[in-house]
């Protein structure tokens, strides 16, 4: 397989140095330096210079305010280095686990704490670096991915500390953001790429992209990876996918009058991984269309061609797609869900880089696609509470019923019902919990997760 001989860290590395040099020469640029005078201005040198003695003695005053004045003047680098964004943000979670046939129930107490700086413009240029730690509280009884703790369920928030961004911002050219360096991707609804936010450590990619919107009413959106920054940490034999060659392509549309219209292809080469590394083309369409006051009917459609790719070992040819119609009235909306993913038995359509929390029941019963494929109908309620009260106010609670069954054959894989409550105060404190219960039939067992989680986020 041939490697690209310049890595997205190396770009990054350089851009770091340019920018460093860059600022640099502005700095020099803001010192007055003496220039050497030229022979026939020596006269007209040495009568200024006596003039000059003869104001010194008579203003003093002066000159000790003009001395002081170039010390009060920030160069334009500076003023981006100290008026730059201090970034912060704290999640304490509790999950808790009860599996059927594992003999303990997982109880993890973690808390994810990040802390960063985002620089100011430069030249159109920012820097962003971002760190993070997850650490647990008290005894970690719960599996958590590299641990060893099989007889307990997985809870995959093992302890780490990392760099979870370091990204170069450039938008000198119209319209448009380059990202390089070490970044998070969320595309869409999530469903093909994403940062898993709700796990404690984010999914991130090491990577240029590029986000163009010259184009009325459109966005463009192209990305190359040489590396993925997995949630199962650094210490983690999958914690990191290296080499990989992963382009992502992305343009939407919004000028429709019902509508948002999506087209994608996403390309992924994983060494590290063979058996996930697929080519997916795919279109989304997200509609909403008034129907009366504070009444709007809702449609999202999807279809996605999963295929092997590059390294991939196996034949893959299969089909992704979800229809999902629904409704909001006030502060209520209802939406339901039919969603289809191919398998033939021995392989089936995979989504690598999604959030997958995010699909197919809060149980995560379903993160890999079963042989025979996946077929979930789901339907859900959301509340949004509407108060004079703040504490009231933006409240949000949901509940969602799912049932699973084999996408090839007639299997009934099971049920799950999922509960969500949440509230933010003040913008930047939020608390909330998660309810999850999965009533096994034909695949898994029964399962029941309870977690709660407050955060604190700048």
């Amino acid at each position: 397989m041939k490697k690209h001989p310049l890595s997205v860290s190396a770009l990054l590395c350089a851009t770091t140095i340019l920018f460093s040099a860059s600022a640099a020469f502005a700095d020099g640029a803001g010192v007055t330096t003496p220039e050497k005078k030229a022979p026939a201005a020596k006269a007209k040198t040495a009568k200024a210079k006596t003039a000059t003695a003869k104001n010194a003695k008579a203003k003093p005053a002066a000159t000790k305010e003009a001395a002081a004045a170039p010390a009060e003047t920030k160069t334009a680098f500076t003023k981006a280095l100290t008026e730059g964004k201090v970034l912060f943000d704290a999640r304490y979670r509790y999950e808790y686990v009860d599996q059927k046939g594992l003999s303990n129930n997982a109880d993890a107490h973690t808390v994810r704490t990040r802390l960063g700086y985002e620089t100011g413009k430069f030249h159109d240029v920012s820097v962003l670096m971002e760190v993070e730690n997850i650490a647990a509280l008290g005894d970690d009884n719960y599996n958590d991915t590299i641990n060893g703790k099989t007889t307990y369920p997985v809870v995959a928030d093992p302890a780490d500390t990392n760099v979870n961004r370091l990204q170069v911002n450039y938008t000198g050219i119209p319209d448009t953001a380059v990202i390089l360096g070490r970044q998070t991707i969320n595309l869409d609804n999530q469903r093909f790429v994403g940062s898993v936010g709700w796990r404690q450590n984010d999914q991130t990619f090491d990577a240029v992209s590029i986000k163009n919107q010259s184009l009325k009413d459109t966005t463009l959106f192209y990305a190359f990876s040489d590396k993925v920054n997995r949630i199962f940490g650094t210490d983690s034999s999958v914690g990191t996918w290296d080499n990989t060659h992963i382009h992502l392509m992305n343009a939407s549309y919004t000028g429709l009058p019902f509508g948002k219209i999506t087209g994608y292809s996403y390309l992924l080469e994983i060494p590290d991984s063979r058996a996930l590394s697929s080519a997916n083309y795919g279109a989304r369409f997200e509609g909403k269309h008034a129907l009366a006051e504070n009444i709007a009917g809702l449609l999202n459609l999807e279809y996605t061609h999963q295929s092997d790719y590059a390294n991939n070992p196996n034949n893959l040819d299969f089909n992704y797609y979800s229809v999902e119609p629904g409704i909001t009235f006030g502060q209520w909306t209802v939406k339901g869900q039919y969603e289809s993913i191919e398998g033939d038995g021995v392989n089936s359509m995979q989504f690598p880089l999604a959030t997958l929390h995010a699909f197919d029941g809060w149980a995560d019963k379903f993160l890999t696609t079963p042989a025979n494929g996946l077929v979930d109908m789901n339907i859900g309620v959301t509340y949004v509470a509407k108060s004079e009260n703040k504490c009231l106010d933006g409240a949000k609670a949901q509940i969602v019923y799912h049932d699973f069954s084999a996408e090839r054959g007639s299997v009934d894989y099971g049920t799950e019902w999922d509960a969500l409550a949440e509230q933010t105060f003040e913008k930047h404190y939020t608390a909330g919990i998660k309810l999850a219960r999965y009533n096994a039939d034909g695949l898994f067992t029964d399962t029941v997760k309870i977690m709660p989680y407050v955060q604190v986020k700048f």
